[in-house]
């Protein structure tokens, strides 16, 4: 018989009841249990963001043994509660396994117990006894590296964190932590890798196309920013001063040397509000120049073609605008002499820096045309497949006699970002350093070499930390310097990846940057216009050098991200060649009058540059030939040469064949037939003289000279007249005043009554204007010689 439990219906049993009353006080029970044993870890992964531990020295970078570690930083509180019972403690994990091991602990944020280590002796630890709200703290640990348990070679994480209690939580919590690395060893590799690194010396543009008329052509800037680069403590001024103590490669834009020798030689620039003015900072410019001539001597040097021309831009956008490969080679030639002539040492040009290291098939057709057999690449574009187990060396031949140096992308966007916080230049030395010794770590009996190619234009602040990092290098325990030359002939590992990415794989952020097809195309305007002018000048060096080298500027890679600066510069130089082909032109004409079958016209051109010019056509052209002609056409042309300065005026020979007016075109052209400047539009009336015409026009002349004629005898009649009037009057008595005696002079000159001039005309009255008159219509303010 079944259980009544089991009965559909029937009331649990006692026992049953009990068990059932159990299960429920347990599982309600079970939230509140789970709170009680919790352990703290959330509550205090939430506390530890607030306090932010900033490290500003660890020193020695990379210790040895029997060094004492120095760490300098600071404790800020940003929570709310005041901090109390607390100390700055030192926190060292094992060595880490490789690279990507290191990434992962830098982007580690907050403490987490079980994960982080524990603290090395707090004998060692700092005191803070109370830290209040949004209150900060200095600190500095010192401890023996032996108190530090470093064992084998390798890179250590190292932590320093705040412990300490707050009101609401009355216990030692961890409240902030900072980490960074400690690269150890203590003793020579016996294997050390070969360490490039490029110290770059290159800057924005500043010369712009204009140029003085005097004989040194004293160049224009766009301002006088250049000179705060230059002078104590500018970004030029530390790149040489910290670099000439490095053991670097110099990479230098050509077009950085001519414009600070340019303003040795004085320079003028504009002003913010248009004005150009003489320049100031002359010694500044010598001063910098003396000092990199002597910083460079028995260094490397490597030349980039002539404005750092962007290669990717010229790749992707200006490749089939025609003529703007054709600059590269210049470019480079121009370097070479540049570098030769102001620093007097012989750079190598054989290489080519693409923005940011980014390579495609294109990007390294377009390099190596300009004459370049390697092309500085970078190893987050030029990707290994990890089948070697390690990092290759940078050489990798990549086809067609041309090379590849692939720099370390870690190692190479070290020093990116804000370094003026010493806290940050502080932990990317750590990481700098702890990434080359993981380098030369990795297993392998092959020494390698590795490139560093830092960011263009480092910041000052940039440029102390990255030498900082070399210095810390120095003692040569895990690596040794080695020029851009050796590095780009090592010998290639075997196995290593030399197929160069795909077009698709080229960054969007850096083709969204790149010099637009439309700048290429102002480029070759600009190019056009040149090419026509210098044509005509005696002297055109005075504008090709110039115009030349503002053309490699126009494309030049320091326009990246700054494309409204790029067009003003464009349009400027632009609009700056226009004004001077202008300055050769015809002069506007006003309209003439042609009476009579021929006649000559007389045109004028212009020049008002302080060169001559030769090689032009002055051609004028009638718009009607049935009505005037030039010879026997309806067009005549004549060589034209202009001294600087001076006008020259040209005269056509025109034949009327009826009357009425004509528009003349008259227009300049070069000697292969391009026209150079406006045309000029002037209207000749022309006006046919019969016979018949000159005829009464020679009667009406024959009238006037008559009528002057009969004129002159009347005027000699009357004066004749009163002559004789005044010797008949009778003389004054003695006594009478010699004034009195005159008086009767002035009524003799009156004639007699009834005796007038012929015409009406009174003896007073001027000689009347006797002139010939053209019967045709005068002309608009000039006169045709005829």
């Amino acid at each position: 018989m079944a259980e009544p439990a089991d009965i559909q219906g029937a009331s649990p049993a006692p026992a049953r009841r009990r068990w059932l009353r159990r299960a429920v006080v347990l599982l309600c029970g079970t939230p509140l249990l789970g709170a009680l044993v919790q352990p703290p870890a959330p509550a205090d992964a939430a506390a530890t963001g607030s306090v932010d531990v900033q490290l500003t020295t660890v020193a020695p970078a990379a210790p040895v043994k029997g060094d004492t570690l120095t760490i300098s930083g600071t404790v800020v509180n940003n929570g709310r509660e005041t901090i109390t019972a607390a100390h700055v403690g030192l926190r060292v994990g094992s060595a880490l396994s490789d690279r990507t091991s290191i990434d992962e602990a830098a982007d580690r944020t907050g403490f987490r117990a079980g994960t982080d280590p524990g603290e090395v002796d707090q004998a060692y630890s700092v005191k803070v006894a109370s830290l209040p709200s949004k209150v900060s703290q200095t600190f500095t640990l010192t401890i023996p590296v032996n108190k530090l348990g470093l064992e084998k070679e390798g890179v250590y994480p190292l932590g320093v964190s705040l412990s300490g209690e707050t009101d609401s939580r009355p216990y030692e919590q961890v409240l902030g932590i900072k980490r960074t690395f400690l690269p150890w060893q203590p003793e020579p590799a016996a294997k050390r890798s070969q360490l490039t690194y490029l110290w770059p010396l290159i800057s924005t543009t500043r010369l712009t196309a204009e140029t003085g008329s005097d004989e040194l052509q004293t160049p224009v800037f766009l301002d006088d920013s250049l000179a705060d680069e230059l002078r104590t403590g500018g970004r030029l001024e530390r790149m040489v001063s910290l670099g000439k103590e490095l053991p670097v490669t110099w990479v230098i834009d050509p077009d950085l040397l001519y414009t600070v020798d340019a303003m040795t030689k004085g320079y003028r620039h504009r002003t913010p509000d248009g004005r150009v003015v003489q320049g100031r900072n002359k010694a500044v410019a010598e001063q910098w120049l003396a000092s990199l001539e002597a910083a460079v001597q028995s260094k490397k040097v490597v030349a980039l073609p002539f404005a750092d021309p962007d290669i990717a831009s010229l790749a992707h956008q200006g490749k089939d605008v025609s003529g703007t490969l054709g600059q590269l080679r210049p470019a480079t030639d121009k370097a070479k002499q540049a570098v030769e002539t102001v620093l007097h040492v012989t750079p190598s040009t054989d290489f080519s820096w693409p923005v940011e290291g980014a390579i495609d098939p294109s990007i390294v057709n377009v390099a190596t045309s300009a004459g370049a057999h390697h092309v500085l690449a970078r190893s987050d574009s030029l990707q290994e497949t990890g089948a070697l187990g390690y990092t290759p060396s940078a050489a990798r031949p990549i086809g067609a006699g041309a090379t590849a140096v692939v720099a370390d992308a870690d190692l190479s966007t070290a020093f990116e970002g804000d370094m003026l916080s010493a806290s940050n230049s502080t932990l990317a030395v750590q990481r700098f350093l702890a990434h080359s010794l993981a380098l030369n770590l990795q297993k392998t009996d092959s020494q390698r070499s590795f490139v560093v190619t830092p960011q263009r234009m480092p910041t000052a602040s940039q440029a102390q930390s990255m030498a900082e990092a070399l210095r810390a290098l120095q003692p040569g325990r895990w690596t040794q310097p080695a020029d851009l030359e050796a590095a780009a002939a090592a010998k290639p590992d075997a196995g290593v990846n030399t197929q160069v990415p795909g077009a698709g794989q080229y960054p969007d952020a850096l083709r969204k940057t790149e010099l637009p097809v439309a700048a290429f195309e102002k480029i070759r305007t600009t190019q056009n216009t040149l090419d026509h002018f210098k044509a005509i000048l005696t002297a055109p060096d005075r504008v090709e050098i110039p115009f030349g080298n503002t053309t490699n500027r126009e494309m030049s890679t320091s326009w990246r991200g700054r494309p409204q600066d790029a067009g003003h510069y464009r349009n400027q130089v632009q609009q700056y060649l226009v004004g001077l082909t202008e300055k050769v032109k015809v002069v506007p004409k006003s309209d003439a009058t042609l009476s009579g079958h021929s006649a000559t016209i007389p045109v004028s051109v212009q020049n008002s540059l302080v060169q001559d010019v030769h090689g032009l056509v002055l051609r004028v052209k009638s718009a009607n030939p049935t009505r005037l002609v030039f010879g026997r056409s309806g067009e005549a042309e004549q060589q034209v040469t202009v001294q600087g300065g001076h006008s020259q005026t040209v005269k056509f020979t025109a034949n009327a064949t009826a009357s009425g007016p004509v528009e003349v075109t008259a227009q300049l052209f070069t000697e292969n037939g391009v026209p150079y400047g406006k045309e000029r539009r002037f209207t000749v009336e022309a006006t046919e003289i019969t016979p018949t015409v000159m005829l009464v026009i020679a009667g009406g002349v024959l009238l006037l000279v008559l009528a002057g004629v009969k004129m002159y005898a009347s005027r000699k009649r009357v004066a004749a007249r009163a002559a004789a009037e005044e010797a008949a009057e009778p003389a004054g008595d003695g006594g009478e005043p010699a004034g009195d005696a005159a008086e009767p002079a002035g009524d003799a000159a009156e004639p007699a009554e009834g005796a007038r001039p012929a015409d009406g005309m009174q003896p007073s009255d001027g000689t009347p204007d006797t002139g010939a008159q053209s019967t045709g219509r005068s002309g608009a303010g000039e006169t045709v010689d005829r």
